[in-house]
């Protein structure tokens, strides 16, 4: 889809980070744009911030809620008779030991990161496809997506399943003639507020239980995404995507590449996995860690 000028996109977790980015970027683009996001008075803000760079629309949602963005849905094609890009971005972080996670976090990260897309999908993309004309749908993922690294699993398990999704929707997409496009987004770390992002966590799914470990994996990413690359980075990243069909976008971070390619590489030479972290090999600029 090459231009986008007047289309319409729907981004959610639009209130901060790559969502915000996502909305700016596509104002400037000369798109319509419906922002969502669990926190209301956020994004009410973000929605008041950036109605002079064009059309946008706030609709507060819940994305781990099916109704809730069922109900997205019917704003969205209410507020402009259409969708033409959906950007499933919505993201939540916790860490922690696999046996140490409480069934809570996983309800709650799997709810956001995997389920959200699950949501969105289910009730965007039969009525985009309805359209007959040009779509795109970007979920976000992770380069945890295509990499495992400890003490981040239910995090992992979330980004690689909406890999996974993607793919599998892309291929589906394809078959079938579909004029819909899919890409996945795969970003290292980006200067975002993910390691903030228990503030959202609903009451019935927090813990008193927390282990120092979960603490240490949360504080050193909030930490380590404050180096990270800026969120309009990602941005462009998408609309060249968008405009190339381009479906893997991914890091171009030496630090994650290697972890990448050497995941890759125990799995073709059937190899046990390796234990490697994403820290700079000796002797790498410093460009080369995120």
């Amino acid at each position: 889809m090459k231009e986008l000028k007047d289309r319409v996109a729907v981004v959610t977790g639009a209130a901060s980070g790559i969502g915000r980015a996502l909305a700016e970027r596509f104002l400037d683009e000369g798109m319509r744009v419906v922002a969502a996001d669990v926190e209301a008075p956020r994004l009410r803000d973000v929605v008041s911030a950036l109605a002079s760079r064009g059309e946008i629309v706030g609709v507060p949602t819940d994305v781990a809620d099916a109704a809730a963005v069922d109900r997205l849905a019917d704003a969205s094609f209410e507020a402009f008779g259409r969708v033409d890009v959906l950007c499933n971005n919505a993201g939540v972080l916790s860490g922690g030991f696999t046996w140490d996670t409480p069934l809570a976090d996983w309800h709650w990260v799997l709810g956001v990161n995997l389920y959200g897309v699950v949501h969105g999908v289910r009730s965007f993309v039969p009525r985009m496809e309805a359209q007959g004309t040009e779509g795109h749908v970007v979920n976000v993922a992770s380069m945890a997506g295509v990499t495992c690294v400890p003490m981040a699993t239910v995090y992992h398990v979330s980004k690689h399943g909406v890999v996974a999704l993607s793919e599998c929707l892309y291929k589906e997409l394809l078959q079938t003639g579909s004029k819909l496009r899919v890409s996945v987004l795969c970003p290292e770390m980006v200067d975002t507020d993910i390691g903030l992002a228990e503030r959202n966590r609903p009451a019935a799914l927090r813990t008193e239980d927390a282990s120092a470990m979960k603490a240490l994996i949360v504080e050193s990413t909030a930490q380590a995404a404050k180096s990270g690359l800026a969120p309009s980075v990602m941005a462009e990243r998408v609309v060249r995507a968008i405009r190339d069909e381009r479906f893997y976008v991914l890091s171009d971070d030496a630090v994650w590449r290697r972890l990448c390619d050497q995941r890759l590489d125990d799995v073709r030479e059937g190899r046990n996995p390796s234990l490697a972290l994403p820290v700079p090999e000796p002797g790498a600029g410093a460009g080369e860690a995120r």
